[in-house]
Parts: C-alpha cells; sequence; structure tokens
C-alpha cells in the first residue's frame, strides 16, 4: 500500500501547497513514484487552482498520473471561498467519494501526499472536521506552521490536538521573507522546548526522511499489535 501523507496547517494561507509541491520534488529525487490529492478545494471559480498546480506538477515527475483528470484529484471543488460546511451548504459528505479516488491515484505511485483545507479545525460538515479525514485516511500528518508573532500559540495548539487525536504527525516551520522578528520573537522558544526543529524549503529533505521514518516505525507498531 502506498505510503500516505496529509498535509495540514495552523491556518489558511500558511503554505500546505509550496510544502506539497516541496515533498513531491524531494521524494522523486528518493526514488519514489509520487501523487497527490486533495479531497476539497473552496474559493473554486473555473478550475482548481491548487489542485490544478498540484496535477501539473505530479505529471511532470510521474508520467503515469497523466491518465487522471483533474476530478480525479478534486474530489470536491466550491465556489465560496470558506470552510465547506460553509461553502457546501452543510451538506453531509460521504467518505465513499474520496476513498474511491485515492484508490485510484494509490494505483500509480508509492507516496501519496493528501492536501488538506485549512487547518485541523475546519468545520466539513455536521460532523466531521478536516483531522477526521487525516485519521480516515490512516496517514501521518505533517503541520506546517507559519513564523510571525503568534506562531507559539498556533503551533502548540495544533500539536496538542494531533497528540489527543493519536494521529502520527511530525512539523515543520514554513518562513517567509517578511518574518524577519522570528528569531528574536519565537524561535529560541522552540530552541529551549523541541529537540529538532525543520524549515520547510531549508531542508526538506530532512523532513521528507523523517516522515518516511515515522511512516515505516507506525508501521512496525501496528504489525506487533495483531
Amino acid at each position: 500500500m502506498p505510503k500516505r501523507i496529509f498535509i495540514t496547517a495552523t491556518n489558511t494561507d500558511i503554505g500546505k501547497t509550496y510544502t506539497t509541491l516541496q515533498l513531491l520534488d524531494t521524494y522523486t529525487k528518493m526514488g519514489y513514484r509520487v501523487g497527490v490529492y486533495k479531497p476539497i478545494e473552496t474559493g473554486v471559480n473555473g478550475l482548481p487552482a491548487d489542485g490544478s498546480l498540484l496535477l501539473k506538477h505530479a505529471v511532470a515527475l510521474n508520467p503515469a498520473l497523466k491518465s487522471l483528470k483533474l476530478s480525479d484529484v478534486v474530489s470536491l471543488a466550491l465556489p465560496l471561498p470558506a470552510a465547506p460546511y460553509i461553502a457546501n451548504k452543510a451538506a453531509r459528505i460521504d467518505l465513499k467519494i474520496f476513498d474511491k479516488a485515492l484508490e485510484k491515484i494509490e494505483k500509480f505511485c508509492d507516496i501519496v501526499i493528501i492536501e488538506g483545507a485549512g487547518g485541523l479545525m475546519v468545520p466539513l460538515d455536521d460532523e466531521l472536521m478536516m483531522h477526521d479525514l487525516a485519521t480516515h485516511f490512516k496517514a501521518t500528518a505533517l503541520l506546517v506552521t507559519h513564523c510571525r508573532l503568534g506562531c507559539i500559540n498556533d503551533t502548540l495548539l495544533s500539536l496538542e490536538m494531533l497528540k489527543q487525536l493519536k494521529i502520527p504527525y511530525l512539523w515543520t516551520f514554513n518562513c517567509r521573507q517578511n518574518d524577519e522578528s522570528f528569531k528574536q520573537t519565537s524561535l529560541p522558544y522552540f530552541k529551549d522546548n523541541f529537540e529538532s526543529l525543520y524549515f520547510i524549503g531549508h531542508n526538506t529533505p530532512a523532513v521528507a526522511q523523517a516522515l518516511l521514518d515515522k511512516i515505516n516505525s507506525n508501521n512496525k507498531e501496528s504489525i506487533c499489535d495483531i
């Protein structure tokens, strides 16, 4: 079964798509056949912008994906740029449509990167939250966090949720050029309280390998539990 990585973030516009693209490139260089999936994309007027970019990039890296349509990669495209619960008018979402799409994609790849929408607590319908997708897919999550003032609170809240939900995870910063104050206002805390810090872009290969190590470790634990 292909390895599944679920990309989530501390909020919207943090860098999930950028991170996904970086990982697609890195895993290809490592010799893996990559695939990509974005179950839900909101704010779609015409073609899904993120889904289109992801599919085009993935196909360039893995030509076997050429047979896929954009609708195979983005199962639910909604026009309103809002949480799926609102954009989809609170309609119940059948997770089977995601399972079928993912099964189709996984025929062509060793690793599939699944990009969520917004953060972990974004509501999908009246029962499901975004984190439920990571659990449903049995995926290892990669939390992307920002480097602006407030990142300590945002990061710790999301990490605490991942721990409580028992979702296997790794996390990484996505720092941008205008985050000049990060080294002074936030980085000291993270250095004092975490053994390893990852920065997407600067050390993406380390992030990619750490994710594989996490997945392999979880798989061994699952086998031992049987």
